[in-house]
């Protein structure tokens, strides 16, 4: 590496958030100010809010509640299917044992 074009590194760099917590990573930069962190994020916390004026959160998981309900539907569809199959084989070998008796 040549010398003197990197800039210096420091191992302790304080980073600050708007909430108050305070903690140290390796940066360049010496301090760091933040809006948010893992500690007030809504998202780490628990605390999240959807804000969905136009309703597409709403739209979406109905969108998925369909697909899941299409895919039960599906299987429902199949298992009559093969059913209705099991049966008619089973209709027509019975069949085929009574004309082979007479």
């Amino acid at each position: 590496m040549k010398k003197d074009i990197h800039p210096q590194y420091n191992d302790d760099a304080q980073v600050t958030c708007a909430c108050g917590n305070t903690f140290a990573i390796g940066s360049t930069v010496e301090k760091i100010e933040t809006e948010l962190c893992s500690k007030c994020h809504p998202f780490y916390t628990g605390k999240q809010k959807i804000i969905d004026s136009a309703r597409r959160v709403e739209k979406f998981q109905a969108r998925e509640a369909k697909k899941d309900e299409a895919t039960v539907s599906k299987t429902k569809k199949r298992e009559r299917r093969a059913k209705l199959q099991k049966e008619k084989r089973e209709a027509k070998e019975k069949a085929d044992i009574v004309d082979t008796t007479k």
